[in-house]
C-alpha cells in the first residue's frame, strides 16, 4: 500500500529540521493521496525533499507526529520491538527501574505515549490517535522485553483519560487492558514507601519525575522543621519524615491526596512526625506568617499553574505570591525548595519569578543545587516540551 504523502510549504518545519518531533498544521502545503485520520504519511519539503514518516491527524494542530526520519523505514512491528528495547535498556543504565517511567513519548521515539512501571505493575497513556492504534503491541513488546530481564508484569491499567484527547478527535478512556487486578500498588522510593492508586490517581498515579529531587531534600531534612506545600500523596514530607526530621507538616487541597499521605505515613511507621492538613495553600501561608511560624524547611511543589502560552501572566503572579511567602517562613539559613512543572514557564521565566519574589520580602538565596525531572524523563533537545520541570533548592538568608 503506497503511502499519502505531505508536503510542507515553503521555509516551514524549522524546528522538524532541528530535531522537532511535530509538523503544525499551518506548516502543510498539500497532501497527495489518500489517507485515514491516524494513518502513517510519508512527508517531503516543499522541493521533495523525504523527511520521513509520522502519523496524521486532521483533527489535530499537531498535523503529523514524527515516527521515524527514514522515508523508506517500515513502522511494523519489529520497528516498535527496537524502540521500546532501546526505551528499557536506557532505563536500565539510568534509574532504579522498580518504578520508573519506561517510555517518555517523543524523547523516546514514540510519541504520544506514555508508560509508567509501579512494581509489577504497567499504566499506560496514550494522546495520539496513530499510536493509540498500536498501544496494545507496545505493551506486549515491554512485556516481552522486561521478561527477558526476569520481570513479570501482573496487569496493565489505561489512564487515557487526559482533556488533551479530546483535541485529537479522541474519546478520554481508562480501564484494564486484560485482566482485572487490585489497582492499589504499594512501591518503594528512596527507601520510602507508597501506597500508588492507578486507577483514580492523578496522571497515571503517582508522579516519578521528581523522585531524584525527593532524594535531594533528605539530606537537609534531619531534626529539622518541615512544611511541604502541595503534598498530593505525601512524597517531599514522607522523605524529609524518613531522613529524621523532627517534624512534618504536608498541606493539600485535595482531601482524597491527604487521605492516601496519611495512609503512606503510617505504611512507613512516621505518623507521628509526618502529619497531613486538607487546606488551601495560598490561603494558609499569611495565616502561619501571623501566627509568626518558622520551619527549617519549606518546600513547595504545585501543579502546573499554566497549562497554555496564554494564562502565563497569571501563573507568574501564582509562583511570585508562593514563593514570597514561603521565603517568610523560612527561618534565616533555613532552606526552601521549590519547583514548576509547566513547559511554559520556562526556566528564566520561573528564575526571574523566584528572584523578584526574593527582593520583594528582602531575602537573599544562596542557591545550594538546580535540578529537573529525573533521567527516565529523558529531555530530548529539540522537543521543548519535553523539558518541563524546574526544581531549584536555596539557602534563605535575611540581608547582610
Amino acid at each position: 500500500m503506497s503511502l499519502a504523502i505531505a508536503v510542507l510549504k515553503k521555509g516551514e518545519g524549522r524546528t522538524l529540521k532541528a530535531g522537532g518531533p511535530w509538523i503544525y498544521d499551518n506548516e502543510i502545503a498539500s497532501v497527495m493521496g489518500s489517507f485515514a485520520d491516524g494513518d502513517l504519511v510519508i512527508v517531503h519539503d516543499f522541493d521533495g525533499y523525504p523527511l520521513g514518516r509520522g502519523f496524521i491527524n486532521t483533527r489535530s494542530k499537531i498535523r503529523i507526529r514524527m515516527m521515524t526520519r527514514n522515508a523508506d523505514q517500515e513502522v511494523d512491528r519489529e520497528f516498535l520491538r527496537k524502540r521500546v528495547q532501546e526505551a528499557w535498556e536506557y532505563r536500565k543504565k539510568t534509574v532504579d527501574t522498580s518504578s520508573c517511567r519506561v517510555i517518555f513519548g517523543e524523547a523516546d521515539f514514540l510519541p504520544g505515549i506514555v508508560v509508567d512501571k509501579f512494581s509489577d505493575v504497567l499504566v499506560v497513556e496514550s494522546l495520539a490517535l496513530g499510536i493509540d492504534r498500536m498501544k496494545e503491541e507496545i505493551i506486549e513488546l515491554l512485556k516481552e522485553c522486561m521478561e527477558a530481564d526476569g520481570i513479570q508484569i501482573r496487569g496493565v491499567y489505561e489512564r487515557s483519560d487526559a482533556k488533551v484527547r479530546l483535541q485529537e478527535g479522541m474519546e478520554r478512556v481508562k480501564g484494564f487492558l486484560g485482566e482485572p487486578f487490585d489497582t492499589k500498588v504499594e512501591i518503594v522510593e528512596n527507601g520510602v514507601k507508597y501506597i500508588v492508586d492507578v486507577q483514580d490517581g492523578q496522571k497515571t498515579g503517582f508522579f516519578l519525575d521528581q523522585k531524584y529531587n525527593r532524594l535531594a531534600i533528605q539530606r537537609l531534612c534531619k531534626d529539622a522543621k518541615v512544611l511541604d506545600c502541595f503534598t498530593h500523596t505525601g512524597s517531599f514530607a514522607l522523605n524529609a519524615g524518613i531522613a529524621g526530621a523532627g517534624s512534618v507538616i504536608g498541606v493539600d487541597a485535595s482531601q482524597l491526596a491527604v487521605d492516601q499521605a496519611t495512609e503512606n505515613a503510617r505504611l512507613n511507621g512516621l505518623e507521628d512526625r509526618v502529619k497531613f492538613i486538607c487546606r488551601d495553600v495560598f490561603e494558609l501561608l499569611p495565616e502561619l506568617e501571623k501566627q509568626g511560624e518558622k520551619f527549617d524547611v519549606v518546600i513547595l511543589d504545585p501543579p502546573a499553574f499554566t497549562k497554555s502560552r496564554n494564562s502565563i501572566k497569571n501563573a507568574v503572579k501564582g509562583y511570585r505570591e508562593i514563593n514570597l511567602r514561603a521565603m517568610k517562613l523560612v527561618k534565616d539559613g533555613g532552606f526552601l525548595a521549590t519547583c514548576s512543572c509547566s513547559h511554559f514557564m520556562s526556566y528564566e521565566l520561573f528564575t526571574q519569578t523566584i528572584g523578584q519574589a526574593a527582593r520583594n520580602v528582602h531575602k537573599r538565596l544562596r542557591q545550594v543545587e538546580y535540578r529537573t525531572q529525573a533521567p527516565d524523563h529523558p529531555i530530548l533537545w529539540a522537543a521543548d516540551e519535553s523539558y518541563y520541570l524546574k526544581f531549584y533548592i536555596f539557602q534563605v538568608c535575611e540581608e547582610r
